[in-house]
């Protein structure tokens, strides 16, 4: 249901007092600190066990298999673990605040399905086969489908519901598409498989400077859209009256949305609830202020995406699951929880 800021809360969005501010101050460092444990335990455990003096050894010193190893997959993993769980997690915070629907995430608006479409359709009519193919088609697809849905939504007059409803249907008919293509195209299918659950596991240095433009064009358009997003809380006649500029807000809303989530899942395949859960948990103890809740849902939802990966590596070893597959098993209870908790605010 698509709700607007209470009166109570639009309050939060004023200039927080000393205290408050220390708070939040301190919380946003202490969440970067654990963002850096959290990374550091990325790379030091491993599908494969591995003394810690040898994974510090293969990262500064060692050019040979633990070098391997640890630099060039657990590094390149973890690293693109940090900018992936950023992107998603601001794009649902954006995208959050441009619907006014607290319980909306990336998905929501048909931008994961666009890219896992245009990689279908590179797999079964252009016989891509590379992760770097991947990439490209997919944020093609995310992009396409970011400019349709803005187009789709009203374009000037374009409004929470009217995004809301032009992403369901723009997710139907590419959902539609997908499956006909997979099931008439078996090779397809075969090689989709593994992209579509959302993994980590093909990471490496290439792919993350293949998306790292388009990951920091879009993380400057969310930081910079902070106040513009408040003032739009409040309802489109306050936020013209605070000077708000209404289609400029929801176009760039729309591009940094369209550039985080389109990268990420170009880079990894689609992840579902890091866009949801962090933002949503971040805004219980910030209040609905969107200068607060970027940066911490920038900081919080690496710690859940790495922490997921890691989980992943030690409850199937040797093997490991997806980081997908994780994400989707903690998310779904919180999902419920969360839902659960509004409607009991609501009674």
């Amino acid at each position: 249901m698509l709700v607007d800021s209470p009166p109570e809360a639009r309050a939060e969005t004023a200039p927080a007092p000393p205290r408050r501010l220390a708070i939040r101050t301190i919380g946003l460092v202490v969440s970067a600190a654990v963002l850096l444990l959290v990374f550091l335990a990325s790379i030091a455990i491993g599908a494969k066990s591995m003394p810690l003096g040898q994974v510090w050894h293969g990262l500064f010193h060692d050019s040979g298999t633990y070098g391997d190893v640890v630099v060039g997959e657990r590094l390149a993993r973890s690293l693109l673990g940090l900018l992936v769980g950023a992107a998603l997690g601001l794009s649902g915070a954006v995208l959050q605040a441009l619907t006014r629907n607290p319980l909306a995430d990336p998905g929501l608006l048909g931008i994961n399905l666009g890219a896992s479409s245009a990689v279908v359709t590179a797999i079964s009519f252009f016989g891509v086969t590379s992760l770097s193919g991947y990439v490209w088609f997919a944020f093609l697809g995310a992009s396409l489908v970011g400019v349709l849905l803005y187009l789709l939504g009203g374009a000037r007059g374009a409004t929470p519901v009217r995004l809301a409803l032009a992403g369901t249907a723009i997710s139907a008919a590419l959902y539609g598409y997908l499956q006909a293509v997979m099931i008439m195209d078996g090779a397809a299918l075969n090689k989709m498989r593994f992209w579509t659950v959302g993994s980590l596991a093909s990471a490496n240095m290439e792919t993350i400077r293949q998306v790292l433009p388009f990951l920091a064009i879009g993380t400057v358009l969310a930081l910079g859209l902070a106040r513009p997003l408040n003032a739009m809380a409040m309802g489109d006649d306050t936020a013209r009256a605070l000077g708000a500029h209404l289609t400029r807000t929801r176009a760039l809303s729309m591009a940094a949305a369209t550039l985080l989530c389109g990268a990420a899942t170009a880079a990894c395949g689609p992840i579902v609830f890091v866009g949801l859960m962090v933002p949503h948990v971040v805004r219980s103890f910030t209040g609905p202020d969107m200068r607060w809740i970027l940066p911490y849902a920038a900081v919080l939802s690496p710690v859940l995406l790495l922490g997921a990966d890691v989980v992943g590596r030690i409850v199937a070893r040797p093997s490991e699951l997806q980081v997908g597959i994780v994400t989707a098993v903690i998310g779904a209870p919180v999902f419920i929880l969360l839902v659960r908790r509004r409607k009991v605010a609501q009674l």
